[in-house]
């Protein structure tokens, strides 16, 4: 999977999303305008400069995307919060 950067922003392939949090890739688009998927794009410091890391947060659901460079993903993180 690879993460490209346009104009300083991150763009996911609603497919690769959607594999990732378990949706159908039709309903990322509609969810994220809905602000039901949010997201968060850190940029690497120090030794991890040029990485970054882009998280998404669905329901119970938080799936973390390692990037190096070039975009293509290192690793891949995926928790489920559960209620207390």
């Amino acid at each position: 999977m690879k993460i490209e950067v346009d104009q300083g922003q991150p763009v996911i392939d609603a497919q690769d999303l959607g594999q990732l949090l378990g949706l159908d890739p039709a309903d990322v688009q509609t969810k994220m305008r809905a602000g039901e998927i949010t997201s968060r794009f850190e940029t690497g410091e120090g030794e991890d400069a040029g990485r970054f890391r882009l998280t998404f947060f669905f329901d119970d659901q938080r799936v973390r995307l390692t990037c190096a460079t070039d975009g293509d993903v290192i690793s891949t993180i995926r928790l489920t919060q559960g209620t207390p």
